[in-house]
């Protein structure tokens, strides 16, 4: 038996496994031609599922299908969201978004498709042009993603990482007056 260097992970094939690097993997998007990533962006894309595989998921091999699926997803997270009529008359003054519900909705591609869901989360409701923002389950959000039952430290870890997305992401957008972002 070969010993796999560190930074590989075996893609499995029909004819048996090949191992990669992430600097091997070559990934080309079909589809739409204006998708508007260039191949910098879909070449540490690709690094990142290849680090959540090996690295997060403590996996030595998996299927090319699952490496799509898993692409698919996070570039999916950071496809542009469709404009929103802004109308300031029309908006309540707080909104509210489940972070736990967010966890849900991004199926087995937890943090690595969660981020962009909730970066596309705020915009969408900052283009709504509330007073306050607020962002509720955030700790069942954090046991969900990690599939803890009870709190743990790595739960206040990840808890620390989205409050920090969070207001990364607030800092990114144009500034509102008289704005509040509450996470509970």
């Amino acid at each position: 038996m070969i010993l796999l260097a560190q930074n590989c992970l075996v893609f499995e094939t029909p004819d048996g496994g090949v191992p990669f690097t992430p600097d091997m993997i070559s990934v080309e998007v079909s589809g739409q031609d204006d998708h508007g990533f260039g191949p910098e962006f879909i070449e540490q894309a690709a690094s990142a599922v290849f680090h959540y595989f090996k690295h997060d998921q403590g996996r030595l091999s998996i299927t090319i299908a699952e490496f799509a699926e898993a692409m698919e997803k996070v570039l999916a997270g950071f496809s542009p969201a469709p404009p929103t009529p802004s109308n300031a008359a029309a908006s309540p003054e707080v909104r509210e978004s489940d972070l736990r519900q967010i966890a849900r909705e991004s199926g087995g591609g937890f943090e690595l498709v969660f981020f962009p869901r909730l970066r596309h989360e705020l915009r969408q409701q900052l283009s709504l042009a509330p007073r306050v923002l607020r962002f509720r389950g955030l700790r069942g959000c954090v046991k969900d993603l990690l599939g803890a039952r009870r709190w743990t430290p790595k739960c206040r870890a990840l808890q620390d990482q989205i409050v920090c997305f969070l207001r990364e992401c607030l800092s990114a957008e144009p500034r509102q007056t008289g704005f509040a972002l509450v996470v509970e």
